[in-house]
């Protein structure tokens, strides 16, 4: 997952206690002890996980630990999807439907300062510098959580009716410069050619949410994410002389500071967000020197298919003009990738299991969060069945979550208690799915 804003604000800290239990459904009772059986080897496996990070299409030990995991369990696991993906299909003893479950299992170019005993010590070469890897957004949470859910289920599997996708897939942080990966991929390569789920679940665990809560709205969850670059090129001359080139390094300081006109003053974020954020400027070696060229890359963030649309192309429109009036030139690539879709929640389906997420950690533990800014690439796959995505607090009881180090950093910290309301909400999901339970709750304004 992509860095996105904090979950938890004041407001939210209220809400917690503000859903009534009225309408929660009963826990299943095989949820809660199978959460407990399974308990010890989720922990064993996320850590085993954490401490072997690998980057986005670089998970070759982390599948094949999960395809070991699976044939124990007496599944039949499909490896290489995607470059490193694994699936695995439980067919129950019951006719029913059809669902899936999905976890991701890439780790980030991260040096770790946790101090865990189990910390990362891996190193790797990440765009010609030497970095740290670590799982700091906790995908080794979601991986061990899922080979959880799995075993539980396996065991139930002759009175389970329908049938379960079991979905690990690689390179959800993105693939690298020139490769493909991710959901995107694992679709294209016809993960749902002969297994077409009736709905599809996931999770994702949050630093700005306390443990033991959870956190889910129906419709548009996540924001779709596209990067680009903008080359500005001028004419290299002596520092000393600027009139003798043109100095694309001003240039592109006013297509920053014009863009951000972008969102401010073109687009109409009174009906839904949207942000553009530049993370990197390139130009120039030597001190006296005016480059040839400066390159600028960033982000863009929106919830509207139309939106979006306009401010690529108001985006490329600002660089090239603005650049103009200094003379100079430039080459937008807006966006330069395909970027993530908006993750949208089918808004039955959430309505509907909403209340096993009731039933699984309690009516005051169930939240719904405000529009994330952060971007998921599980949006392609509610883009091909109904969907429900949901955030699992991740920072221990004693530490303000608006203040815990966030993911992506390289001290975050996962209460291992996330574990548990992770299997066990997931679990429930899944059984009151397959059996047809989990009416609509009532929820709050």
């Amino acid at each position: 997952m992509r860095p996105t804003p904090s979950l938890l604000w004041p407001a939210l800290l209220a809400a917690l206690c503000a859903t009534t239990a009225a309408h929660a459904q009963s826990a299943r009772p095989e949820v809660e002890a199978a959460t407990r059986a399974v308990h010890d080897e989720v922990v064993a496996w996320r850590r085993d996980f954490h401490a072997h990070p690998e980057l986005s299409n670089r998970e070759q030990r982390t599948a094949a630990q999960v395809a070991k995991a699976l044939k124990a369990m007496g599944l039949e696991p499909r490896t290489g999807l995607a470059h490193h993906g694994v699936t695995a299909v439980i067919r129950g003893g019951k006719p029913g439907p059809k669902i899936a479950l999905r976890a991701d299992m890439d780790a980030l170019p991260v040096t770790e300062q946790t101090g865990l005993p189990f910390a990362s010590k891996v190193t790797t070469t990440f765009n010609g510098q030497t970095t740290g890897v670590m799982h700091a957004c906790g995908h080794d949470a979601h991986t061990g959580v899922l080979l959880g859910v799995a075993k539980a289920l396996v065991a139930m599997q002759k009175d389970l009716p329908g049938e379960v996708m079991l979905v690990f897939q690689p390179s959800e942080e993105g693939a690298p410069d020139g490769e493909q990966g991710g959901a995107s991929l694992m679709l294209k390569e016809g993960l749902f050619k002969d297994f077409k789920p009736d709905a599809m679940f996931g999770l994702h665990v949050f630093s700005t949410l306390p443990v033991g809560t959870v956190a889910v709205r129906g419709g548009p969850l996540m924001a779709a994410s596209d990067k680009f670059t903008i080359k500005v090129k001028g004419r290299q001359t002596h520092g000393s002389r600027p009139w003798g080139g043109i100095d694309p390094i001003v240039a592109a300081a006013d297509v920053v500071n014009t863009a951000q006109t972008v969102v401010s003053r073109r687009t109409d974020i009174a009906k839904l967000p949207a942000v553009v954020s530049f993370g990197a400027i390139q130009g120039g070696i030597r001190y006296n020197i005016i480059p040839d060229e400066v390159e600028l890359v960033g982000t863009i963030r929106t919830f509207d298919e139309g939106v979006r649309k306009a401010i690529h192309a108001d985006l490329a429109n600002v660089a090239e003009h603005v650049a103009a009036a200094h003379g100079a030139s430039v080459e937008a690539s807006v966006p330069d990738n395909a970027g993530n879709p908006v993750t949208v929640n089918d808004p039955a389906l959430t309505q509907r299991m909403r209340a096993s997420l009731v039933a699984a950690v309690g009516a005051d533990k169930v939240i719904e969060p405000p529009l994330q800014m952060g971007a998921e690439d599980f949006a392609y796959y509610a883009q091909q069945v109904p969907s429900m995505f949901w955030f699992v607090g991740a920072t221990s009881e004693g530490i303000d979550p608006l203040k815990a180090p966030s993911n992506h950093s390289p001290k975050f910290l996962l209460d291992e208690g996330a574990l548990d309301v992770g299997v066990r909400s997931m679990l429930q999901v899944a059984l009151d799915y397959l059996h047809g339970g989990a009416q609509p709750v009532a929820t709050r304004d």
